[in-house]
């Protein structure tokens, strides 16, 4: 299915990059340790997880239809969410990445994280091995339709 056949497929889109970000060590180690720009850092991954959406307040249940395809994409969106938030709270928002790769509690997220990313990139018909995207493409992605 195209991304864009939900009626709030940009927030989808900022949801899936954050998730995907944040799923995949490789890119941990290449871009945000790197310092690499164009990818943003945990800060912004977990700033585009929750921004528009308000899933730090409520459940992903909500956009069932709108953002999800259904419940069990919420559901693991849910527990990515959850576990993500757990250690920023703990770590502060502003901590170097490698206070965030290094929190016992990071390899449980990052493992949540690609669950979400793996269901929500199949079920939009794109490969989720594939390494994730600038925040520019990503920016270029949204603004088209």
């Amino acid at each position: 299915m195209p991304l864009n056949d939900l009626p709030w497929w940009r927030w989808r889109s900022n949801v899936r990059s954050a998730l995907h970000m944040l799923s995949d060590p490789v890119f941990h180690r290449e871009c945000w340790l790197a310092g690499r720009e164009g990818y943003g850092d945990v800060t912004d991954a977990v700033y585009r997880l929750v921004e528009d959406t308000w899933l730090d307040n409520w459940s992903a249940e909500k956009y069932v239809g709108t953002i999800f395809r259904d419940a069990t994409e919420a559901a693991l969106v849910d527990a990515a969410v959850l576990r993500v938030l757990r250690i920023l709270h703990q770590v502060g928002a502003d901590a170097p990445v490698s206070v965030y790769l290094e929190h016992p509690g990071w390899p449980e997220a990052v493992a949540a994280a690609r669950e979400a990313h793996v269901l929500l990139a199949s079920n939009d018909g794109e490969d989720p091995g594939t390494p994730p995207r600038s925040l520019d493409v990503l920016r270029i992605l949204t603004r088209s339709a």
